[in-house]
């Protein structure tokens, strides 16, 4: 069908995945095209499946949403993803819009908002959860300096070791994860502390849960 709503969902947690999946199954035209645990997931279900849009959770392992959607918005401009997290602070919600996400819908909204998400992204338009402020995302973005956040300052590959590493992958399994050298995994991690003025691992750990780029578990 031509007005057919193709979707792709992105969740690290298999029963969020499948309460949304039934959510969208009783909508019309929307049709769930596949599922994905991560981020990489997420892009490789985007390439093979071809949706019009991803429903993208914000902190997943290996890598995160935002970063994902970074991706998504550079390689599949056509896709809009709508960012689901449990955070309605101006900060992540600005992170999410920066790396290009279509919409913003709170964990928590109810399933008929998310339906007007996706058929707001669907029209071209953009779409944020009724309990985030349009007007304080204005002051946030006034009083924000221009270079953004530490975290936005850091390459797409930095932020990718800097989630890896706190997560608590060793260098071998980023290397082999990555397909990089260990020795180039070494050096990024030293750049990323020098760059966040952070001296230990257990420091950039907490810095990533910190800022939302790892999940606390």
């Amino acid at each position: 069908m031509a007005n057919e709503i193709r979707v792709v969902l992105a969740d690290d947690h298999g029963l969020v995945r499948a309460g949304i999946r039934a959510l969208l199954e009783k909508l019309q035209p929307v049709l769930v095209l596949g599922e994905a645990r991560n981020g990489r997931e997420a892009l490789a279900q985007i390439r093979n499946l071809s949706p019009n849009v991803v429903l993208m959770d914000a902190v997943m392992p290996e890598l995160n949403g935002i970063d994902a959607t970074r991706r998504a918005a550079s390689e599949f401009p056509a896709v809009k993803v709508i960012v689901l997290s449990v955070h309605s602070a101006e900060e992540y919600v600005m992170r999410a819009l920066r790396a290009g996400a279509a919409g913003y819908l709170l964990k928590d909204a109810s399933p008929s908002e998310l339906e007007q998400a996706l058929r707001a992204v669907m029209r071209g338009e953009a779409y944020l959860s009724r309990a985030i402020s349009r007007q304080s995302l204005d002051h946030y973005m006034a009083r924000v300096r221009p270079g953004g956040s530490l975290l936005d300052l850091l390459s797409p590959r930095q932020r990718e070791i800097a989630q890896l590493i706190g997560e608590g992958n060793t260098t071998k399994e980023i290397a082999f994860l990555l397909k990089i050298s260990p020795k180039t995994v070494e050096a990024h991690r030293a750049q990323l502390m020098i760059r966040l003025g952070i001296r230990d691992v257990p420091g950039l750990v907490r810095w990533g849960i910190r800022t939302g780029l790892v999940e606390a578990g």
